[in-house]
Protein backbone atom coordinates (compact mmCIF):
# COMPACT_ATOMS: atom_id res chain seq x y z
CA UNK A 1 0.00 0.00 0.00
CA UNK A 2 1.39 3.11 -0.81
CA UNK A 3 2.20 5.69 2.29
CA UNK A 4 -0.62 7.89 0.99
CA UNK A 5 -3.46 5.47 0.91
CA UNK A 6 -2.20 3.99 4.01
CA UNK A 7 -2.19 7.58 5.82
CA UNK A 8 -5.68 8.52 4.73
CA UNK A 9 -7.34 5.28 5.79
CA UNK A 10 -5.55 4.85 8.90
CA UNK A 11 -6.52 8.71 9.87
CA UNK A 12 -10.13 8.35 8.67
CA UNK A 13 -10.42 5.24 10.65
CA UNK A 14 -9.16 6.86 13.60
CA UNK A 15 -11.71 9.49 13.19
CA UNK A 16 -14.95 6.55 13.18
CA UNK A 17 -15.94 7.35 9.64
CA UNK A 18 -16.79 5.28 7.03
CA UNK A 19 -15.56 5.69 3.29
CA UNK A 20 -19.02 7.14 2.60
CA UNK A 21 -18.80 9.64 5.68
CA UNK A 22 -15.24 10.17 4.64
CA UNK A 23 -16.74 11.01 0.84
CA UNK A 24 -19.84 13.27 1.63
CA UNK A 25 -18.08 15.08 4.64
CA UNK A 26 -14.88 16.01 2.44
CA UNK A 27 -17.13 16.79 -0.74
CA UNK A 28 -15.27 13.46 -2.68
CA UNK A 29 -17.01 10.70 -4.54
CA UNK A 30 -16.80 7.44 -2.45
CA UNK A 31 -15.81 5.98 -5.43
CA UNK A 32 -12.41 8.11 -5.32
CA UNK A 33 -12.07 7.65 -1.84
CA UNK A 34 -12.32 3.97 -2.62
CA UNK A 35 -9.57 3.85 -5.16
CA UNK A 36 -7.40 6.35 -3.06
CA UNK A 37 -7.14 4.13 -0.32
CA UNK A 38 -6.74 0.51 -2.82
CA UNK A 39 -3.62 3.09 -3.90
CA UNK A 40 -4.47 3.64 -7.56
CA UNK A 41 -1.96 5.40 -9.37
CA UNK A 42 -3.98 7.48 -11.49
CA UNK A 43 -5.82 9.17 -8.93
CA UNK A 44 -5.74 13.51 -9.31
CA UNK A 45 -3.99 15.49 -7.08
CA UNK A 46 -5.84 18.36 -6.37
CA UNK A 47 -8.69 15.78 -5.00
CA UNK A 48 -5.77 13.46 -3.02
CA UNK A 49 -4.88 17.23 -1.17
CA UNK A 50 -8.99 17.36 -0.62
CA UNK A 51 -8.69 14.00 1.49
CA UNK A 52 -5.53 15.05 3.31
CA UNK A 53 -7.09 18.28 4.06
CA UNK A 54 -9.61 16.90 5.81
CA UNK A 55 -6.34 15.59 8.14
CA UNK A 56 -4.92 18.53 8.00
CA UNK A 57 -1.69 17.08 5.41
CA UNK A 58 -0.73 17.96 2.00
CA UNK A 59 0.71 16.01 -0.74
CA UNK A 60 4.37 17.78 -2.01
CA UNK A 61 7.01 17.36 -4.05
CA UNK A 62 9.99 15.59 -3.24
CA UNK A 63 12.14 12.89 -4.13
CA UNK A 64 11.02 9.35 -4.69
CA UNK A 65 12.83 6.72 -2.19
CA UNK A 66 15.41 4.28 -3.65
CA UNK A 67 13.71 0.72 -3.95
Amino acid sequence: MNPIAAFVKENRKAAGLTQAEFAMRSGLGLRFVRELEQGKETVRLDKVNVALAMFNAEAIPGRKDAD
